[in-house]
């Protein structure tokens, strides 16, 4: 499950990661956006629930300078020994300069870097010297974690998902069907041992299939309209299905984008439904060679903010049984 919930303050998710590990769920998964930073909702996890195991998926490689992401996932690392993947990616322009004030330039080398300097780093080495996009002079640890996580790459389209199999340990697949998986798996080729593939997938857990339409008409403009999902899709064959969103999205017409978006592009990228149709539909991902499938749960009219029970309830029936 991604984490944190929406709706619960973060103080009072212990009962909520109670609830998942009993209903089944193995690993909580955070994201790093404009809500909570990555690594805070897994810490009080890994004291609160330490049979659970915890990634970020993914923290940006820009918004942080390489020193503080190392510390930041040492520190976790230690909190959690074996239990913590670190899961970066490039992020957006939006998130990196509109929001951060950083530069987004060049995010495949950055990304490679970054993931070659925490490799060094993480393993006590003391790293010094150029890499493409940055320089680091005699960095180390003072407490390099005595398991090192796992690194893994947030990846979309070939030469990302290239360089997660050659270099990381993991890849983490976002924004894709179901029936998309093959195609994004078919990339990653060799793949170094234990490799795992790891994907979020938008779970609406509701019968109301309009309101779940709805949301996710507006989940698809405000995300598929980035660049780099735009040209992801395209990638995956959507240009003719989304052609008319992106042509009205650029003439600045966001109520023609939204209409533009056809029920079977929402429906194939947002899993809704009652949570044992949820669960099923989830299912598919790993059959299509998803390791690690990482629900991140989205509000529905059942789900009153605040309403820790309804939620508690809701997690059970989307869990294992």
């Amino acid at each position: 499950m991604t984490v944190p919930l929406d709706g619960v303050a973060l103080a009072d998710h212990a009962a909520v990661y109670e609830a998942l590990a009993d209903a089944g769920f193995t690993d909580l998964w955070s994201s790093e956006v404009n809500g909570v930073d990555a690594f805070t909702p897994l810490t009080l996890a890994a004291v609160w629930q330490p049979g659970l195991r915890l990634g970020t998926a993914v923290t940006p490689v820009f918004t942080r300078g390489p020193g503080l992401l190392a510390m930041s996932a040492a520190a976790l690392a230690d909190v959690a020994p074996g239990r913590f993947a670190l899961g970066i990616g490039a992020s957006s322009p939006v998130v990196v300069s509109d929001w951060n004030a950083v530069e987004f330039t060049e995010p495949f080398r950055r990304t490679r870097d970054v993931l070659r300097f925490l490799r060094a780093a993480l393993r006590g080495e003391t790293v010094d010297g150029a890499f493409d996009t940055f320089a680091v002079r005699r960095f180390s640890l003072q407490r390099p974690p005595a398991v090192p996580p796992p690194l893994l790459l947030g990846a979309l389209r070939p030469g990302m998902l290239r360089l997660a199999a050659a270099e990381a340990d993991g890849v983490i697949l976002n924004w894709l069907a179901a029936t998309d998986v093959p195609r994004a798996v078919a990339e990653l080729g060799e793949r170094r041992p234990q490799f795992e593939v790891v994907a979020r997938i938008f779970v609406c857990p509701t019968e109301d299939a309009g309101y779940a339409r709805t949301l996710g008409r507006r989940m698809i403009t405000s995300y598929l309209t980035v660049p780099a999902y735009a040209e992801f899709h395209r990638w995956l064959g959507r240009q003719e299905a989304l052609s008319g969103m992106w042509e009205a999205w650029a003439a600045g017409d966001r109520r023609a984008a939204l209409a533009a978006v056809p029920d079977e592009v929402v429906d194939a990228l947002i899993v809704h439904g009652s949570p044992e149709q949820c669960r099923a539909k989830v299912r598919r991902y790993a059959e299509a060679g998803v390791d690690v499938p990482v629900l991140a749960l989205l509000p529905t009219p059942e789900l009153a903010a605040g309403d820790t029970a309804a939620l508690t309830t809701m997690i059970a029936r989307l869990g294992l049984g």
